[in-house]
């Protein structure tokens, strides 16, 4: 029954807002606004409020004289300020009510959201409580009817026993003293309505508070219009000892007056109690969760490389803002498009959108709204940079060769040096493009970590026929030019409080280098365990490094595997393929960020072993060319691009 209520709401909706969309352009859409409507309706109803209050008097007797003497003697100001204080507090109302109707039809008060719910049905009570205490300051025939239906609601209360109503059974029995009281509730009660509201929206990312200038200038002029045409004006003054015939009603706030004369008022009260508790329990009434979501899920984000956790029912667009994800959008409601992203692993639910903004073809092809979708699992996503964030620059640089060090047979460390002042801003675990004359390009990692930026350490092995390495090892001297460009590639540690495992193979040492440091850097305390898998000893190049980093830092582990030790390594450590090290001390990986840089080949060899055992989908991140699952996210090992 929910879920055909939901269609239904879902249907209608989404029809109306197509038809604005056209009429006022997905910008300007009255409907994504409601919220911040409600806002600037609120300042409307508090400026012409103090205009009010500076000119009327509370004194029973008086009144009615004052009010009328703002409403006609001062109309062009006075009689203005009145009717958009009436106008705007029922457009409150509407927009109020208009806005929860939205939430509940798409499934937007859930889990987490059941925070804003509830504020929003206090704020509802409090909008009905100061709107109905307002009409009674101006002690007219309405304010009389309002007041004496209030009275007899609230002598049902076993509490009050009848003694409210015995203020309004004959004239002359109301006096200053009460309207005293009742202005000072009718100016206490926004300061409250302006604090919940304020709370109402702390758990929406970046939300708006007021709507955009046009849908102001448009708001204000709609209320001015309305109170020149259709003027508020007094119903007659109040006279208790005449039972009032005939009401100008106002149905947005006195809808169920009506009812305390037609009903038993135990009834109404339990209409009222009923809703309310209703309203209340909404957040947890079933269904409760949708097949396949989770209470918490984990998201990537690229380019930012940064994993967040989203919470059941919320948007990839609010998880993202709320986590410090710099994306695109603009109406939040599935209306513009601005907030297309691209699901690379995993499932999401898409949500409801407008159909001419995200086309069958593109949902075919992983498109999403961030607006709209909510994971179903990890789930791993790209947006558009060049719309929310700004890209780091790929530059070209000339720098010199600062030192050289053969550190093993086939392993030579060059430091290269940038000019004074210059610097290249880079991530750990990226590359450069070392430029050669005939404009070929050769690719390798950063070794060094970004808070050593001065200088640039490179770890080249050398490939017997290469283009470039020979040269490194048999010509290159301290003080050559060397001409290069970057950074490149996102092989980067992401944001997240997993532990973290390293499988190195060979030269792939580079990149893990960078990023170990930078992480003891930033004094990041996950978890990270290293495993770098050589064939002999020899290959080692840095092995005191990693040994060293373990004495040092307890959160870090080093693992040192050799595939084909011969009896001149003298041996005695972990032996065989460096995943199988892996799979030995974890009997599963859930859980884990696991990052490989070596070959191609061992890459596509370890990672369908390290899923066996429960390494997650999106969790695997490697520095080789995509050459199996798109899940893998798999790119070039820096030092094997091309041939070197």
């Amino acid at each position: 029954m929910l879920k055909l209520i939901h269609k239904t709401l879902q249907w209608f909706f989404m029809r109306v807002e197509g038809v604005f969309n056209i009429a006022f352009g997905d910008k300007l859409n009255p409907l994504y606004h409601l919220g911040t409507i409600t806002f600037w309706q609120f300042w409307l109803v508090s400026v012409s409020g103090l205009y009010l209050f500076i000119f009327a008097d509370t004194g029973v007797t008086d009144a009615y004289e004052s009010i009328e003497a703002i409403t006609h003697e001062q109309w062009w100001l006075g009689g203005i300020m009145r009717s958009i204080h009436r106008y705007a507090s029922d457009g409150m109302i509407l927009t109020m009510l208009l806005h929860m109707v939205r939430h509940f039809a798409f499934d937007r008060y859930r889990g987490f959201r059941w925070f804003s719910w509830m504020t929003g049905v206090v704020l509802i009570w409090l909008m009905y409580i100061t709107g109905i205490n307002g009409f009674m300051l101006v002690w007219d025939q309405m304010a009389q009817f309002v007041t004496v239906a209030t009275a007899e609601l609230l002598d049902w209360i076993p509490l009050f026993k009848g003694v409210v109503i015995r203020n309004f059974i004959f004239e002359g029995r109301v006096n200053d003293r009460l309207f005293t009281l009742l202005a000072f509730v009718h100016l206490g009660a926004p300061l409250i309505v302006l604090m919940v509201m304020w709370i109402h929206v702390q758990r929406v990312p970046r939300a708006h508070i007021n709507p955009p200038k046009a849908i102001a200038i448009w708001v204000t002029l709609t209320l001015l219009v309305l109170s020149l045409v259709k003027p508020v004006v007094s119903q007659g003054p109040a006279n208790l000892s005449v039972e009032v015939a005939q009401l100008d009603f106002d149905w947005f706030y006195l809808a169920v007056y009506p009812l305390i004369y037609e009903w038993p008022l135990e009834y109404l009260w339990g209409l009222l109690i009923g809703a309310t508790v209703l309203l209340y329990l909404t957040p947890w009434l079933p269904p409760k969760l949708r097949h396949g979501a989770q209470a918490e899920s984990d998201v990537t984000m690229h380019p930012d490389n940064k994993t967040i956790k989203v919470r059941f029912s919320e948007t990839l667009l609010d998880a993202g803002l709320r986590q410090g994800i710099n994306l695109p959008y603009d109406c939040r409601n599935g209306g513009c498009g601005l907030c297309k992203c691209t699901v690379l692993n995993g499932e999401v639910d898409p949500g409801v959108y407008q159909p001419s903004v995200l086309s069958p073809a593109e949902r075919a092809m992983g498109r999403v709204l961030s607006c709209c979708a909510t994971p179903l699992g990890y789930v791993e996503i790209e947006y558009e940079p060049d719309v929310a964030i700004e890209r780091t620059l790929v530059r070209k640089y000339a720098g010199h060769i600062d030192s050289m060090e053969r550190l093993t047979h086939d392993v030579m460390r060059v430091v290269i040096r940038l000019p004074e002042g210059q610097k290249v801003h880079f991530a750990a675990g990226q590359y450069i493009n070392i430029l050669l004359e005939d404009g070929q390009r050769r690719a390798f990692s950063f070794a060094s970590a970004p808070h050593e930026a001065g200088h640039i350490e490179l770890q080249i092995r050398l490939v017997p026929g290469g283009r470039f390495t020979p040269h490194v090892f048999e010509k290159m001297k301290v003080g050559d030019e060397i001409l290069f460009e970057g950074p490149l590639g996102d092989f980067v540690l992401r944001e997240s409080n997993r532990p973290i495992i390293f499988v190195a193979g060979a030269t792939g040492f580079a990149p893990v280098k960078s990023m170990v440091e930078d992480a003891f850097h930033r004094d990041l305390q996950r978890p990270i365990h290293l495993y770098w898998g050589v064939r002999k000893r020899r290959d080692f190049y840095l092995p005191h490094l990693p040994e060293q980093w373990a004495r040092e830092h307890p959160n870090f582990k080093f693992v040192p595997v050799l595939s084909e030790p011969g009896p001149e390594d003298e041996w005695t450590g972990r032996t065989g393929l460096v995943h199988e090290a892996i799979l030995q001390d974890f009997p599963s990986l859930a859980g884990n960020e696991i990052y490989a840089c070596g070959s191609a080949r061992m890459v596509e060899a370890i990672f369908p072993k390290l899923k066996d055992q429960g390494a997650e989908d999106g969790m695997c991140f490697s520095d080789a060319f995509h050459i199996s699952a798109r899940s893998m996210a798999i790119q070039a090992p820096a030092d094997e691009q091309k041939k070197a």
